[in-house]
C-alpha cells in the first residue's frame, strides 16, 4: 500500500500545484500557451467534473498535459445522469478535430455512434474508467469493476453473519462500471450467505442515495448492511441511516476524501478505492503514444485498495497533497 501510494504521489506532485477543477462543461486546461498549435491536442471527456472522484481523474489528466507537452482540455457534464449532455460534448469536441479522445462514457451504448465518427476521421478513442466493449476503441484503462465490487462485497460480508439482509445501491441505469460493481458485490455477498433484499439505483448522487436508503429502511427495516457502487452514494445512504438513529456497516467505492474522513470518524465502514489520478494520467499518456504511432495494449488495468479505519489515514494524506 505504502509503495503504491508513494509512486502515485510522485506522479501527481510533479508540477501539480495550481491544477484545480473547472466548471461543469468548461475547459479545464486554462488558456492555451503560445505555440500550443505545435502540440498534440487531446480532449478528455469525463462523466462529470462536479464530483471529487472525477476531479482526481481531471488532476491526473492535467498533470499529464503539463508533463508530456500536450494541448489538453477536460470537459464533462454537471452530473452522471446527463447522458445526452455528454454525447453533445463529444460531438462538439469532434468538430475541433483533436489528435485523440480520452473518454469515460456514462452510457457507452449511447456514445458508440459518436465514437464511430471519431474512428471514421482517424481519431483514436481511449476509454478510461468505463469500458464500452466497442471494437473500435484503441484501449481501455481502468479498474476491473467486477473484481472491485467482489472485494467490496467480501469486505461487507466479513462484518456480518450468514443470513443477514443487505441492500445494494447502484449508479445510473446502464452505467456499466457501477453495474459491474453491483454484480460483483452481489455475487460475493450471496456466496457468503447474505440475503439481498433491495437493489436500487441512485445515479451516483448523494441526495438520491439518501432518499433510496430511506425507502429501503422502510421496506426492509431489518437490513444489516449496505454496499454502494460509489462513495457519494455511500455518504448519502449513511446520512439516511444516521437520521434514523441506526448504525449499519456501509461500504462505498472510489476512495474519495469525504469517504475516507467518514471512515476515520467511525461512521463509514470502508471503501474500495480506485486510483483515479493514475487513470487520468495514463489516459493522456497512452493517447499520446498512439498519436506518435506507437502500439499500446488493448487493455490496461489499474488496481484498487481496500480501505478501512486501519489504513485510511495514509490515503487521506496522499489525496490532500494532490488537491493542494
Amino acid at each position: 500500500m505504502k509503495r503504491a501510494l508513494s509512486l502515485l504521489l510522485a506522479l501527481a506532485m510533479i508540477g501539480l500545484a495550481g491544477c484545480r477543477g473547472a466548471p461543469a462543461g468548461g475547459d479545464a486546461s486554462g488558456s492555451p500557451e503560445e505555440g500550443a498549435g505545435d502540440k498534440p491536442e487531446i480532449v478528455v471527456v469525463l462523466k462529470t467534473v462536479s464530483s471529487q472522484y472525477w476531479r482526481f481523474v481531471e488532476a491526473g489528466a492535467k498533470q499529464a498535459f503539463a508533463d508530456l507537452g500536450v494541448n489538453g482540455t477536460v470537459i464533462g457534464p454537471a452530473s452522471e445522469a446527463q447522458v445526452m449532455e455528454q454525447v453533445n460534448m463529444l460531438e462538439d469536441a469532434l468538430s475541433r478535430n483533436p489528435d485523440a479522445l480520452v473518454v469515460a462514457p456514462i452510457q457507452p451504448s449511447t456514445a458508440i455512434p459518436v465514437f464511430e465518427r471519431y474512428r471514421e476521421k482517424g481519431i483514436p478513442v481511449i476509454l478510461i474508467d468505463t469500458d464500452a466493449g466497442w471494437p473500435g476503441q484503441t484501449t481501455f484503462i481502468g479498474t476491473d469493476n467486477a473484481t472491485a465490487g467482489r472485494q467490496g462485497g467480501e469486505l461487507l460480508a466479513s462484518m456480518l453473519q450468514p443470513g443477514d439482509k443487505v441492500a445494494l445501491i447502484s449508479g445510473a441505469l446502464g452505467n456499466p462500471a457501477t453495474d459491474a460493481r453491483i454484480k460483483g458485490a452481489k455475487a460475493a455477498l450471496e456466496k457468503a450467505g447474505m440475503v439481498v433484499v433491495a437493489e436500487q439505483p441512485a445515479d451516483s448522487d448523494k441526495a438520491k442515495a439518501m432518499a433510496v436508503m430511506e425507502n429501503i429502511l422502510q421496506t426492509a427495516p431489518d437490513v444489516k448492511g449496505v454496499f454502494c457502487a460509489n462513495d457519494d452514494m455511500a455518504i448519502g445512504a449513511l446520512r439516511a441511516i444516521e437520521a434514523k438513529g441506526r448504525k449499519l456497516p456501509v461500504i462505498g467505492t472510489d476512495g474519495t476524501l469525504e469517504a475516507l474522513e467518514a471512515i476515520l470518524a467511525g461512521s463509514l465502514a470502508g471503501t474500495v478505492a480506485q486510483r483515479p489520478v493514475e487513470m487520468g494520467y495514463k489516459g493522456v499518456e497512452y493517447a499520446l503514444k498512439v498519436v506518435k504511432g506507437e502500439t499500446i495494449p488493448r487493455r490496461i488495468t489499474v488496481g484498487v485498495d481496500l480501505l478501512t479505519r486501519d489504513n485510511a489515514a495514509e490515503k487521506i494524506e496522499f489525496l490532500k497533497q494532490i488537491t493542494k
